[in-house]
C-alpha cells in the first residue's frame, strides 16, 4: 500500500509517517514546497514530492492540512487525485474565551471537501493526536472512521489499525464526521483542564 500524506511536513503529518513507516507501509511526503517535502522526507526515510506529484501513484491519499487549508488543497489537487480516495483527518474548530468549540457549519469539513472532489472521502483519526502518534509506542486508544463508500472505508479502517494499539471502528457514513470532528474540541478541552493528552477507548464492543 502507498499513502500520500498531503501536509507530511506538519507535526501531525509527520508523525503519522512516521507511524506508518514503522507499521511497513510505503509513503511519501506531500507539501507545496518540494524542497520541504525532500527534507522532511529525508529525514523519516521516504519519498518526498510536491502534493501534486505525491498522490498521483498513492492507494490513499491523506489530507493531513491545517483545516483551514483543506479545502484549498483539496479544490487545488482535484485533477491529481482523480478517484484515489482521501481521509480527512482535520478538524475545524472556533477557539473562544470559553474553551474550543466545534465549528458552526451544518457541514463537516470532509462532507465540504467530498463536493470539491471526485474521489470518495472519508474521515477519521480526529482523536489521534500528533504527541501521541510520535512516540516510542503507538497510542494505547482506539481510532475511528466514516464514510459513504465502502471500499475507501476499508482502506482507511487498515491504515488506522497499524498505527494504534487499540481497534479501529467504523463510525458509519460521512455525515458521522460532524460528531468526529467536534469531538476534538471535546479532547483539548479535557487536555487544557487536566494537563494530559486525552485518547478515547470503546468498551463493550466484541
Amino acid at each position: 500500500m502507498r499513502v500520500a500524506v498531503v501536509g507530511g511536513t506538519g507535526p501531525f503529518g509527520r508523525a503519522l509517517a512516521n507511524r506508518l513507516v514503522d507499521a511497513g507501509v510505503e509513503v511519501v511526503i506531500g507539501s507545496r514546497d518540494a524542497a520541504r517535502a525532500s527534507e522532511t522526507a529525508a529525514e523519516l526515510g521516504v519519498a518526498g514530492a510536491t502534493n501534486d506529484e505525491a498522490v498521483r501513484d498513492a492507494d490513499l491519499v491523506v489530507l493531513a492540512t491545517n483545516a483551514d487549508a483543506a479545502l484549498d488543497t483539496a479544490r487545488a489537487l482535484r485533477d491529481a487525485i482523480g478517484t484515489t480516495p482521501v481521509l480527512c483527518v482535520a478538524s475545524e474548530l472556533r477557539f473562544t474565551l470559553d474553551g474550543v468549540l466545534p465549528a458552526a457549519e451544518p457541514l463537516s469539513l470532509a462532507e465540504r471537501i467530498q463536493a470539491e472532489v471526485d474521489a470518495p472521502v472519508v474521515a477519521g483519526l480526529h482523536s489521534l493526536a500528533a504527541s501521541t502518534l510520535g512516540a516510542a509506542a503507538p497510542p494505547d486508544e482506539d481510532a475511528f472512521v466514516c464514510g459513504d463508500d465502502p471500499e475507501a472505508k476499508r482502506i482507511a479502517l487498515d491504515v488506522a489499525e497499524r498505527l494504534i494499539a487499540g481497534r479501529a471502528y467504523d463510525a458509519g457514513p460521512l455525515a458521522s464526521a460532524r460528531a468526529l470532528e467536534g469531538m476534538i474540541a471535546v479532547a483539548i478541552n479535557l487536555n487544557k483542564r487536566y494537563k494530559g493528552h486525552a485518547g478515547i477507548r470503546v468498551t463493550g464492543l466484541g
